[in-house]
Protein backbone atom coordinates (compact mmCIF):
# COMPACT_ATOMS: atom_id res chain seq x y z
CA UNK A 1 0.00 0.00 0.00
CA UNK A 2 0.92 3.79 -0.89
CA UNK A 3 1.19 5.17 2.68
CA UNK A 4 1.55 9.01 1.30
CA UNK A 5 -1.98 8.38 0.51
CA UNK A 6 -2.78 9.03 4.28
CA UNK A 7 -1.54 12.43 3.63
CA UNK A 8 -3.01 13.04 -0.12
CA UNK A 9 -6.60 12.13 0.99
CA UNK A 10 -6.69 14.94 3.73
CA UNK A 11 -4.66 17.42 1.80
CA UNK A 12 -6.73 16.84 -1.01
CA UNK A 13 -9.86 17.17 1.06
CA UNK A 14 -9.08 20.02 2.40
CA UNK A 15 -7.96 22.33 -1.19
CA UNK A 16 -11.68 20.77 -1.99
CA UNK A 17 -13.61 22.22 1.06
CA UNK A 18 -11.58 26.04 -0.17
CA UNK A 19 -13.77 26.08 -3.96
CA UNK A 20 -16.75 24.92 -2.08
CA UNK A 21 -19.13 27.14 -2.42
CA UNK A 22 -22.28 26.36 0.23
CA UNK A 23 -22.42 24.92 4.06
CA UNK A 24 -24.02 21.23 3.08
CA UNK A 25 -21.36 20.94 -0.06
CA UNK A 26 -18.53 21.81 2.73
CA UNK A 27 -19.88 19.35 5.23
CA UNK A 28 -20.29 16.49 2.77
CA UNK A 29 -17.05 17.02 1.42
CA UNK A 30 -15.52 16.59 4.58
CA UNK A 31 -17.80 14.05 5.29
CA UNK A 32 -16.87 11.59 2.36
CA UNK A 33 -12.72 12.73 3.11
CA UNK A 34 -12.89 11.90 6.61
CA UNK A 35 -14.77 8.06 5.36
CA UNK A 36 -11.96 7.78 2.44
CA UNK A 37 -9.68 8.18 5.41
CA UNK A 38 -11.08 5.31 7.87
CA UNK A 39 -11.19 2.98 4.63
CA UNK A 40 -7.59 3.61 4.06
CA UNK A 41 -6.77 2.91 7.87
CA UNK A 42 -9.04 -0.40 7.71
CA UNK A 43 -7.70 -1.53 4.68
CA UNK A 44 -3.76 -0.83 5.94
CA UNK A 45 -4.67 -2.75 8.61
CA UNK A 46 -5.92 -5.72 6.99
CA UNK A 47 -2.95 -5.67 4.32
CA UNK A 48 -0.35 -5.30 7.47
CA UNK A 49 -1.72 -8.15 8.87
CA UNK A 50 -1.50 -10.25 5.70
CA UNK A 51 2.10 -9.58 5.49
CA UNK A 52 2.72 -10.37 8.89
CA UNK A 53 0.61 -13.85 8.35
CA UNK A 54 2.83 -14.33 5.34
CA UNK A 55 5.89 -14.44 7.06
CA UNK A 56 7.08 -10.75 6.45
CA UNK A 57 9.14 -10.08 9.60
CA UNK A 58 10.52 -6.48 8.71
CA UNK A 59 10.20 -4.21 11.48
CA UNK A 60 8.54 -1.68 9.04
CA UNK A 61 6.20 -2.52 6.12
CA UNK A 62 5.17 -0.48 3.02
CA UNK A 63 8.15 1.62 3.37
CA UNK A 64 8.95 4.18 0.58
CA UNK A 65 12.49 6.05 0.57
CA UNK A 66 12.87 9.41 -1.48
CA UNK A 67 15.65 11.97 -1.22
CA UNK A 68 14.26 15.10 -0.07
CA UNK A 69 17.26 17.42 0.66
CA UNK A 70 20.27 15.66 -0.41
CA UNK A 71 23.14 17.71 1.24
CA UNK A 72 21.48 17.41 5.09
CA UNK A 73 20.70 13.50 4.20
CA UNK A 74 16.54 14.40 4.66
CA UNK A 75 14.73 12.12 3.09
CA UNK A 76 10.64 11.20 2.91
CA UNK A 77 11.22 8.31 4.19
CA UNK A 78 7.97 6.61 5.55
CA UNK A 79 6.74 3.21 6.92
CA UNK A 80 4.78 1.18 9.31
CA UNK A 81 4.75 -0.84 12.19
CA UNK A 82 1.54 -2.12 13.96
CA UNK A 83 2.29 1.05 16.99
CA UNK A 84 1.83 3.31 13.88
CA UNK A 85 -0.83 1.71 12.97
CA UNK A 86 -2.81 1.51 16.08
CA UNK A 87 -2.21 5.91 15.87
CA UNK A 88 -3.67 5.56 12.17
CA UNK A 89 -6.54 3.99 13.34
CA UNK A 90 -7.00 6.52 16.28
CA UNK A 91 -6.49 9.23 14.22
CA UNK A 92 -9.09 8.11 11.51
CA UNK A 93 -11.94 7.47 14.17
CA UNK A 94 -11.20 10.56 16.14
CA UNK A 95 -11.18 12.89 12.70
CA UNK A 96 -14.62 11.07 11.28
CA UNK A 97 -15.97 11.66 14.73
CA UNK A 98 -14.72 15.27 14.93
CA UNK A 99 -16.69 16.14 11.72
CA UNK A 100 -19.72 14.32 12.31
CA UNK A 101 -20.18 16.54 15.71
CA UNK A 102 -19.22 19.67 13.80
CA UNK A 103 -21.82 19.35 11.33
CA UNK A 104 -24.07 22.57 12.41
CA UNK A 105 -20.51 24.81 12.14
CA UNK A 106 -21.54 28.34 10.54
CA UNK A 107 -19.28 30.54 11.29
CA UNK A 108 -16.50 30.68 8.63
CA UNK A 109 -17.44 26.58 7.51
CA UNK A 110 -14.84 26.06 4.72
CA UNK A 111 -12.10 27.67 6.90
CA UNK A 112 -13.34 25.35 9.75
CA UNK A 113 -12.89 21.88 8.25
CA UNK A 114 -10.18 22.94 6.10
CA UNK A 115 -8.39 23.00 8.92
CA UNK A 116 -9.79 20.13 10.69
CA UNK A 117 -7.94 17.91 7.95
CA UNK A 118 -5.37 19.58 7.52
CA UNK A 119 -4.35 19.05 11.03
CA UNK A 120 -5.17 15.29 10.86
CA UNK A 121 -2.95 15.43 7.23
CA UNK A 122 -0.10 16.08 10.04
CA UNK A 123 -0.78 13.55 12.22
CA UNK A 124 -0.98 11.01 9.71
CA UNK A 125 2.38 12.25 8.26
CA UNK A 126 3.97 12.17 11.39
CA UNK A 127 2.95 8.63 12.62
CA UNK A 128 4.08 7.06 9.05
CA UNK A 129 7.25 8.90 9.33
CA UNK A 130 10.67 6.99 9.50
CA UNK A 131 12.74 10.01 9.00
CA UNK A 132 13.83 12.59 11.84
CA UNK A 133 12.90 16.11 10.26
CA UNK A 134 10.27 14.92 8.30
CA UNK A 135 8.70 13.71 11.28
CA UNK A 136 9.30 16.74 13.09
CA UNK A 137 8.25 18.56 9.64
CA UNK A 138 4.15 17.03 10.48
CA UNK A 139 4.47 17.80 13.95
CA UNK A 140 4.64 21.69 13.08
CA UNK A 141 2.24 21.33 10.51
CA UNK A 142 -0.16 19.71 13.15
CA UNK A 143 0.49 22.49 15.82
CA UNK A 144 -0.97 25.56 13.37
CA UNK A 145 -4.34 24.44 12.99
CA UNK A 146 -4.25 24.36 16.80
CA UNK A 147 -4.19 27.87 17.26
CA UNK A 148 -6.19 29.27 14.50
CA UNK A 149 -9.16 26.89 15.42
CA UNK A 150 -8.77 28.08 19.11
CA UNK A 151 -8.21 31.68 18.61
CA UNK A 152 -11.13 32.11 15.85
CA UNK A 153 -14.02 29.02 16.54
CA UNK A 154 -13.42 29.23 20.62
CA UNK A 155 -15.53 30.35 23.52
CA UNK A 156 -14.27 32.00 27.08
CA UNK A 157 -10.24 33.03 27.13
CA UNK A 158 -9.98 31.75 23.12
CA UNK A 159 -7.21 34.51 22.50
CA UNK A 160 -5.41 33.81 25.86
CA UNK A 161 -5.55 30.19 25.54
CA UNK A 162 -4.98 29.72 21.92
CA UNK A 163 -1.58 32.23 22.42
CA UNK A 164 -0.81 29.98 25.43
CA UNK A 165 -1.24 26.93 23.65
CA UNK A 166 1.10 27.76 20.74
CA UNK A 167 4.21 29.25 22.67
CA UNK A 168 4.44 26.19 25.10
CA UNK A 169 3.81 23.31 22.06
CA UNK A 170 6.16 25.59 19.49
CA UNK A 171 9.08 25.67 23.25
CA UNK A 172 8.06 22.05 22.98
CA UNK A 173 8.99 21.91 19.55
CA UNK A 174 12.23 23.66 20.01
CA UNK A 175 13.21 21.26 22.37
CA UNK A 176 12.25 18.25 20.33
CA UNK A 177 14.61 20.08 17.47
CA UNK A 178 17.42 20.61 19.60
CA UNK A 179 17.84 16.81 20.35
CA UNK A 180 17.11 15.53 17.16
CA UNK A 181 19.57 17.82 15.74
CA UNK A 182 22.27 16.21 17.99
CA UNK A 183 21.17 12.75 17.30
CA UNK A 184 21.98 13.61 13.75
CA UNK A 185 25.11 15.64 14.24
CA UNK A 186 26.35 12.32 16.11
CA UNK A 187 24.89 10.19 13.25
CA UNK A 188 25.38 12.11 10.32
CA UNK A 189 21.50 10.90 9.52
CA UNK A 190 17.78 11.68 10.01
CA UNK A 191 16.96 8.20 9.44
CA UNK A 192 15.33 6.40 12.19
CA UNK A 193 16.12 2.78 11.08
CA UNK A 194 19.75 3.68 10.47
CA UNK A 195 20.13 4.99 13.83
CA UNK A 196 18.67 2.33 16.02
CA UNK A 197 21.79 -0.01 14.20
CA UNK A 198 24.31 3.18 15.43
CA UNK A 199 25.74 3.22 19.24
CA UNK A 200 25.07 7.00 20.27
CA UNK A 201 27.22 7.78 22.70
CA UNK A 202 26.13 7.66 26.13
CA UNK A 203 27.04 11.05 27.11
CA UNK A 204 25.71 12.18 24.05
CA UNK A 205 22.72 10.41 24.79
CA UNK A 206 22.66 11.64 28.57
CA UNK A 207 22.98 15.28 27.19
CA UNK A 208 20.01 14.95 24.33
CA UNK A 209 17.37 12.69 25.52
CA UNK A 210 16.29 15.54 28.01
CA UNK A 211 15.71 17.93 25.35
CA UNK A 212 13.80 15.15 22.85
CA UNK A 213 11.64 13.78 25.87
CA UNK A 214 10.54 16.92 27.29
CA UNK A 215 9.85 18.35 23.76
CA UNK A 216 7.44 15.57 22.95
CA UNK A 217 6.26 15.43 26.65
CA UNK A 218 4.74 18.64 26.88
CA UNK A 219 2.42 17.64 23.63
CA UNK A 220 1.56 14.62 25.99
CA UNK A 221 1.43 16.70 29.26
CA UNK A 222 4.67 15.87 30.71
CA UNK A 223 4.24 17.37 34.53
CA UNK A 224 5.33 20.33 34.79
CA UNK A 225 4.33 21.35 31.38
CA UNK A 226 1.17 20.65 31.01
CA UNK A 227 -1.23 23.85 31.95
CA UNK A 228 -1.71 24.50 28.29
CA UNK A 229 -4.28 21.60 28.46
CA UNK A 230 -6.90 23.20 30.54
CA UNK A 231 -7.17 26.54 29.26
CA UNK A 232 -6.57 24.98 25.69
CA UNK A 233 -9.36 22.53 26.02
CA UNK A 234 -11.74 24.45 27.88
CA UNK A 235 -11.45 26.95 25.06
CA UNK A 236 -11.54 25.03 21.89
CA UNK A 237 -14.86 24.44 20.06
CA UNK A 238 -15.74 20.51 20.14
CA UNK A 239 -13.94 18.90 17.51
CA UNK A 240 -10.70 21.11 18.36
CA UNK A 241 -10.50 19.48 22.18
CA UNK A 242 -11.39 15.61 20.30
CA UNK A 243 -8.66 16.60 18.30
CA UNK A 244 -6.44 17.90 20.85
CA UNK A 245 -6.74 15.06 23.39
CA UNK A 246 -7.68 12.36 20.71
CA UNK A 247 -4.85 12.91 18.70
CA UNK A 248 -2.60 15.77 19.28
CA UNK A 249 -1.57 14.72 22.63
CA UNK A 250 -0.63 11.34 21.41
CA UNK A 251 2.02 12.35 19.09
CA UNK A 252 4.26 13.83 22.20
CA UNK A 253 3.48 10.09 23.74
CA UNK A 254 4.61 8.85 20.39
CA UNK A 255 7.35 10.95 19.68
CA UNK A 256 9.01 9.67 23.46
CA UNK A 257 8.43 6.51 22.77
CA UNK A 258 10.00 6.31 19.10
CA UNK A 259 12.67 8.64 18.96
CA UNK A 260 13.48 9.33 22.22
CA UNK A 261 13.05 6.00 24.33
CA UNK A 262 13.91 4.29 21.09
CA UNK A 263 17.09 5.83 19.38
CA UNK A 264 18.80 6.67 22.77
CA UNK A 265 17.92 3.41 25.38
CA UNK A 266 20.90 4.13 27.51
CA UNK A 267 19.55 7.65 28.63
CA UNK A 268 16.10 6.02 28.60
CA UNK A 269 17.51 3.87 31.25
CA UNK A 270 19.60 6.64 33.08
CA UNK A 271 16.73 8.84 32.94
CA UNK A 272 13.62 6.08 33.77
CA UNK A 273 13.61 7.43 37.67
CA UNK A 274 13.14 10.90 36.34
CA UNK A 275 10.36 9.96 33.95
CA UNK A 276 8.72 7.70 36.39
CA UNK A 277 8.25 10.20 39.23
CA UNK A 278 6.92 13.15 36.77
CA UNK A 279 4.67 10.66 35.51
CA UNK A 280 3.25 9.77 38.92
CA UNK A 281 3.23 13.35 40.33
CA UNK A 282 0.99 14.07 36.79
CA UNK A 283 -1.35 10.91 37.84
CA UNK A 284 -1.88 11.89 41.19
CA UNK A 285 -1.49 15.78 40.64
CA UNK A 286 -4.18 15.65 37.72
CA UNK A 287 -6.41 13.44 39.54
CA UNK A 288 -6.79 15.76 42.19
CA UNK A 289 -7.12 18.80 40.48
CA UNK A 290 -10.15 17.25 38.61
CA UNK A 291 -11.77 17.20 42.21
CA UNK A 292 -11.81 20.58 41.94
CA UNK A 293 -13.01 21.50 38.73
CA UNK A 294 -17.14 22.72 38.22
CA UNK A 295 -17.07 23.20 34.58
CA UNK A 296 -17.03 19.70 32.27
CA UNK A 297 -14.32 20.71 30.04
CA UNK A 298 -11.85 21.32 32.41
CA UNK A 299 -12.95 18.12 34.17
CA UNK A 300 -11.90 16.66 31.52
CA UNK A 301 -9.00 18.39 30.56
CA UNK A 302 -7.64 17.88 34.28
CA UNK A 303 -8.43 13.91 34.18
CA UNK A 304 -6.64 13.91 30.31
CA UNK A 305 -3.50 14.91 32.39
CA UNK A 306 -3.61 12.22 35.04
CA UNK A 307 -4.73 9.84 32.21
CA UNK A 308 -1.37 10.60 29.99
CA UNK A 309 0.65 10.14 33.31
CA UNK A 310 0.19 6.35 32.77
CA UNK A 311 1.35 6.68 28.92
CA UNK A 312 4.83 7.91 30.33
CA UNK A 313 4.59 5.29 33.58
CA UNK A 314 4.37 2.74 31.06
CA UNK A 315 7.50 4.37 28.89
CA UNK A 316 9.58 5.16 31.97
CA UNK A 317 9.24 1.83 33.33
CA UNK A 318 10.64 -0.20 30.26
CA UNK A 319 9.03 -3.37 30.71
CA UNK A 320 7.59 -5.30 27.76
CA UNK A 321 4.31 -5.32 29.29
CA UNK A 322 4.43 -1.47 30.81
CA UNK A 323 5.29 0.15 27.00
CA UNK A 324 2.36 -2.34 25.28
CA UNK A 325 0.04 -0.73 28.07
CA UNK A 326 1.55 2.62 27.06
CA UNK A 327 0.36 2.16 23.32
CA UNK A 328 -2.95 0.92 24.64
CA UNK A 329 -3.48 3.78 26.80
CA UNK A 330 -2.66 6.58 24.44
CA UNK A 331 -5.68 4.58 21.82
CA UNK A 332 -8.20 4.19 24.65
CA UNK A 333 -7.85 7.43 25.79
CA UNK A 334 -7.99 9.06 22.29
CA UNK A 335 -11.49 7.18 22.09
CA UNK A 336 -12.28 7.74 25.40
CA UNK A 337 -11.69 11.75 25.87
CA UNK A 338 -12.82 12.43 22.15
CA UNK A 339 -16.31 10.83 23.40
CA UNK A 340 -16.31 12.67 26.74
CA UNK A 341 -15.91 16.05 24.99
CA UNK A 342 -18.51 15.28 22.27
CA UNK A 343 -20.72 14.37 24.73
CA UNK A 344 -19.94 17.61 26.98
CA UNK A 345 -20.07 19.38 23.35
CA UNK A 346 -24.01 17.64 22.81
CA UNK A 347 -24.86 19.29 26.58
CA UNK A 348 -23.23 22.28 26.20
CA UNK A 349 -25.12 23.50 22.55
CA UNK A 350 -28.31 22.52 23.94
CA UNK A 351 -27.53 24.06 27.48
CA UNK A 352 -25.52 26.96 26.88
CA UNK A 353 -23.19 26.17 30.17
CA UNK A 354 -20.85 23.43 30.72
CA UNK A 355 -21.25 24.09 34.74
CA UNK A 356 -21.94 21.04 36.59
CA UNK A 357 -24.20 23.25 39.41
CA UNK A 358 -26.62 24.31 36.60
CA UNK A 359 -27.01 21.14 35.27
CA UNK A 360 -29.04 18.20 36.15
CA UNK A 361 -31.98 15.09 35.42
CA UNK A 362 -30.60 15.27 31.97
CA UNK A 363 -31.62 11.59 31.30
CA UNK A 364 -34.66 12.06 31.32
CA UNK A 365 -35.15 14.64 28.52
CA UNK A 366 -31.72 13.36 26.40
CA UNK A 367 -31.16 9.92 27.19
CA UNK A 368 -28.92 9.42 23.97
CA UNK A 369 -26.53 11.81 24.78
CA UNK A 370 -26.75 11.45 28.78
CA UNK A 371 -25.70 7.40 27.82
CA UNK A 372 -22.58 8.38 25.63
CA UNK A 373 -21.84 10.85 28.79
CA UNK A 374 -22.01 7.97 31.45
CA UNK A 375 -20.26 5.49 28.80
CA UNK A 376 -17.07 7.53 28.53
CA UNK A 377 -16.95 8.08 32.31
CA UNK A 378 -17.49 4.58 32.81
CA UNK A 379 -15.00 4.10 30.62
CA UNK A 380 -12.16 6.92 32.13
CA UNK A 381 -12.90 5.17 35.62
CA UNK A 382 -11.35 1.84 34.26
CA UNK A 383 -15.26 -0.15 34.44
CA UNK A 384 -13.84 -3.86 33.33
CA UNK A 385 -15.11 -4.24 29.35
CA UNK A 386 -14.06 -1.04 28.46
CA UNK A 387 -10.81 -0.01 26.99
CA UNK A 388 -10.11 2.09 30.03
CA UNK A 389 -9.59 -1.02 31.88
CA UNK A 390 -7.64 -3.06 29.43
CA UNK A 391 -5.04 -0.19 29.05
CA UNK A 392 -4.28 0.99 32.97
CA UNK A 393 -4.48 -2.92 33.72
CA UNK A 394 -1.82 -3.47 31.34
CA UNK A 395 0.29 -0.61 32.56
CA UNK A 396 0.07 -1.71 36.10
CA UNK A 397 0.90 -4.94 35.35
CA UNK A 398 4.01 -4.06 33.53
CA UNK A 399 5.11 -1.24 36.04
CA UNK A 400 5.09 -4.08 38.86
CA UNK A 401 7.62 -6.56 36.63
CA UNK A 402 10.38 -3.47 37.20
CA UNK A 403 11.78 -5.11 40.57
CA UNK A 404 13.34 -1.87 41.97
CA UNK A 405 11.45 -0.69 45.27
CA UNK A 406 10.69 2.76 44.46
CA UNK A 407 8.98 1.93 40.80
CA UNK A 408 6.43 -0.23 42.77
CA UNK A 409 6.26 2.51 45.07
CA UNK A 410 4.69 4.43 42.27
CA UNK A 411 2.76 1.73 40.74
CA UNK A 412 0.78 1.56 44.22
CA UNK A 413 0.09 5.24 44.05
CA UNK A 414 -0.78 5.13 40.20
CA UNK A 415 -3.14 2.46 41.24
CA UNK A 416 -4.51 4.47 44.31
CA UNK A 417 -5.80 7.73 41.64
CA UNK A 418 -8.36 5.08 40.71
CA UNK A 419 -10.18 6.38 43.61
CA UNK A 420 -10.01 9.61 43.11
CA UNK A 421 -10.98 9.40 38.95
CA UNK A 422 -14.27 7.28 40.59
CA UNK A 423 -14.94 9.60 42.90
CA UNK A 424 -15.06 12.66 40.39
CA UNK A 425 -16.17 10.39 37.24
CA UNK A 426 -19.37 9.16 39.23
CA UNK A 427 -20.10 12.86 41.04
CA UNK A 428 -20.30 14.60 37.82
CA UNK A 429 -22.17 11.86 36.44
CA UNK A 430 -24.57 12.21 39.20
CA UNK A 431 -24.89 15.84 39.29
CA UNK A 432 -25.07 16.24 35.28
CA UNK A 433 -28.06 13.31 34.33
CA UNK A 434 -29.68 12.30 37.67
CA UNK A 435 -32.36 14.03 39.91
CA UNK A 436 -34.36 16.60 39.72
CA UNK A 437 -34.17 18.62 35.92
CA UNK A 438 -33.70 22.34 35.73
CA UNK A 439 -36.88 23.79 34.15
CA UNK A 440 -35.41 25.46 31.74
CA UNK A 441 -34.09 22.42 30.28
CA UNK A 442 -37.26 20.80 29.83
CA UNK A 443 -38.06 20.46 25.74
CA UNK A 444 -34.36 19.98 24.85
CA UNK A 445 -33.64 18.21 21.76
CA UNK A 446 -31.96 14.55 22.36
CA UNK A 447 -29.00 13.61 19.67
CA UNK A 448 -29.00 14.29 16.02
CA UNK A 449 -28.52 11.42 13.72
CA UNK A 450 -24.77 13.04 12.87
CA UNK A 451 -24.24 12.60 16.39
CA UNK A 452 -25.33 9.48 17.32
CA UNK A 453 -23.10 8.34 14.26
CA UNK A 454 -20.04 10.04 15.92
CA UNK A 455 -20.52 8.86 19.44
CA UNK A 456 -21.19 5.27 17.69
CA UNK A 457 -17.73 5.43 16.02
CA UNK A 458 -16.06 6.30 19.01
CA UNK A 459 -17.92 3.85 21.42
CA UNK A 460 -17.25 1.23 18.49
CA UNK A 461 -13.31 1.00 19.13
CA UNK A 462 -14.02 1.63 22.94
CA UNK A 463 -15.71 -1.69 23.13
CA UNK A 464 -13.66 -3.53 20.86
CA UNK A 465 -10.95 -2.85 22.80
CA UNK A 466 -12.16 -3.47 26.01
CA UNK A 467 -13.88 -6.84 24.84
CA UNK A 468 -11.45 -7.94 22.92
CA UNK A 469 -8.07 -6.84 23.90
CA UNK A 470 -5.77 -9.35 22.61
CA UNK A 471 -6.54 -7.88 18.66
CA UNK A 472 -4.91 -4.45 19.39
CA UNK A 473 -2.38 -6.52 21.76
CA UNK A 474 -1.37 -8.69 18.48
CA UNK A 475 -1.16 -5.92 16.37
CA UNK A 476 0.74 -3.68 18.58
CA UNK A 477 3.53 -6.71 19.96
CA UNK A 478 5.87 -6.92 16.56
CA UNK A 479 6.14 -3.22 17.39
CA UNK A 480 6.47 -3.04 21.01
CA UNK A 481 9.17 -6.16 20.44
CA UNK A 482 11.44 -3.93 17.80
CA UNK A 483 11.79 -1.38 20.67
CA UNK A 484 12.10 -4.02 23.90
CA UNK A 485 15.01 -5.54 21.65
CA UNK A 486 16.78 -1.95 21.58
CA UNK A 487 16.73 -1.77 25.27
CA UNK A 488 17.55 -4.90 25.74
CA UNK A 489 21.01 -4.04 24.15
CA UNK A 490 21.59 -1.69 26.45
CA UNK A 491 21.02 -4.07 29.40
CA UNK A 492 23.31 -6.57 27.38
CA UNK A 493 26.03 -4.21 27.22
CA UNK A 494 25.99 -3.20 31.02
Amino acid sequence: MNLSLLIIVPFLTAIAILFSKEAKTTRIISLLGAVVQLALALFLLTAYLQERSAGNTAPMLFEYNYVWFAPLHINYHVGVDGISIAMILLTAFVVLAGILVSWKIDKWNREYFFLLLFLSMGAYGFFISLDLFTLFFFLEVAVIPKFLLIGIWGSGKKEYSAMKLALMLMGGSALVFVGLAGIFFNTNTFDILQIAQLHIPVATQKFFFPFAFIGFGVFTALFPFHTWVPDGHSSAPTAASMFLAGISMKLGGYGCLRVATYLMPDAAHAYSGVIIALATIAIIYGAFATMMQKDLKYINAYSSVSHCGFVLLGIGMLTKTSINGAVLQMVSHGLMTALFFAAIGMIYGRTHTRMVAQLGGLLKVTPFISTVFVIAGLCSLGLPGLSGFVAEMTVFMGSWQNPDNLYRLATILACASIVVTAVYILRATGKTIMGPINQTYLRLNDATWNEKLAAGVLITGIVIIGIAPFLINGLIAGGTETIMKQIGKTIISK
